[in-house]
């Protein structure tokens, strides 16, 4: 039997393979704690699920949805971007709802790449970005992310090459995995090099909502004529604990969300009718939820903070998503072989920076999303290891 080159080119999925270490661990009798997926542990919160089981029960949510989605959550996600960034959607023509962000994220390439064709890819950055865009036969140039720009893009030195073939520019602000974030006077600079470039960016807004500190993160469509160049994702997997319901949103310019829309129409069903309405409750309605999930979080991140430094990892506390992004200690130059010395003697997993692309090497990165019994276990074993005592 002959596989497909894509599929015989596709390398394991980063968190299958950190799925497959926790699993030997496991079987060697470690009781293995896992800080690598950013998957929250928080509860969906309890009135979205009662509104979740009203909406099951309805006969009308038992048939096929719509892949476009129901027109009252195209028009709830309009009025969420109103409230929340001051921008004015067309429900009908500039808002399409995803089966979570990666299924959008993954669907793009398919719209806007042909063979030949270039997608821009931060790195380090979500792997995803790379993936579709192999599947959709084109290919992917790396644009390098640096600490000291406080892991923003330069975009002035994408060689000219590239950026004539390109594509699409993939950015993504609050970051995975860095932690960093972009403010208005870099978006604006970003559209600007699309435009001069004629290059869609798809921005991903995942982690709007999960900020500290007073920190508010910026949607690339406040900025004037960004629609022109850009759609972006969102989400509400991290801002209300509903990854394993999935459901998100694409939204902006005209052109690329109908083509997103069409490529949908042809590959799958649209979310559960029962889903959208959750949905909708949740983003006509957030209650206080976001800020309580987000005090649990900031607590969390603080622990880590304290903790890492003890190990004597270099870091700033991020401002927003769900990660702490940290140097390795001086003399240490692998993260994958510093993230397999705590495996085995705290029985601790983090992720290693190089999983993300090239320039994350020599950085790890910890999420925030493991239960505080047992963040305070795997923070108590990490501090034993810093001072040299037996863990495990």
């Amino acid at each position: 039997m002959k596989l497909a080159q894509r599929v015989e080119r596709l390398p394991p999925y980063l968190f299958a393979r950190i799925s497959e270490t926790i699993a030997k661990k496991r079987a060697e009798g470690v009781d293995v704690i896992s800080l690598g997926i950013g998957d929250p542990d928080l509860p969906t919160p309890g009135y979205l699920i009662e509104t979740l089981q009203r909406a099951a029960e309805k006969p009308a949510n038992h048939r096929y949805p719509e892949s476009d989605g129901l027109p009252e959550l195209r028009r709830a996600v309009a009025r969420w971007y109103r409230a929340r960034h001051g921008v004015e959607l067309d429900p009908d023509e500039e808002v399409v709802p995803l089966i979570g962000s990666k299924e959008g994220i993954g669907h793009l390439p398919l719209c806007l790449i042909d063979p030949g064709d270039v997608a821009l890819v931060t790195d380090p950055g979500y792997p995803v970005y790379a993936i579709g865009t192999m599947f959709a036969g084109g290919e992917t140039v790396r644009v390098p992310l640096r600490e000291e720009d406080g892991w923003l893009p330069r975009l002035d030195e994408i060689p000219a090459d590239a950026a004539r073939r390109a594509r699409i520019l993939w950015l993504n602000y609050p970051n995975n995995p860095t932690g960093a974030v972009a403010d208005l006077a870099f978006f604006e600079r970003a559209v600007a090099w699309a435009r001069e470039h004629d290059v869609v960016i798809a921005h991903d807004l995942a982690y709007a909502d999960v900020t500290f500190d007073g920190y508010v993160a910026h949607s690339i469509l406040e900025v004037n004529g960004a629609r022109d160049v850009a759609i972006e994702f969102n989400s509400l997997s991290k801002s209300f604990n509903m990854t394993g319901w999935r459901v998100a949103m694409a939204v902006g310019n005209q052109r690329v969300i109908d083509a997103l829309t069409r490529v949908k129409t042809n590959l799958d069903s649209g979310i559960p009718q029962a889903i959208q309405e959750m949905a909708i409750a949740a983003l006509d309605d957030p209650r206080d939820s976001i800020t309580e999930h987000n005090r649990i979080y900031a607590r969390r991140r603080d622990r880590v903070v304290a903790v890492l430094r003890e190990l004597g990892l270099r870091l700033e506390p991020p401002k927003a998503s769900l990660y702490v992004w940290a140097r390795l200690p001086r003399g240490e130059r692998s993260s994958g072989e510093f993230a397999a010395r705590l495996v085995d003697q705290t029985g601790v997993v983090v992720t290693p920076g190089a999983s993300y692309g090239a320039s994350g090497e020599g950085y790890i990165r910890i999420s925030l999303t493991t239960p505080d019994d047992r963040l305070e276990e795997a923070l108590t074993r990490l501090s034993k290891f810093a001072r040299g005592a037996p863990v495990l």
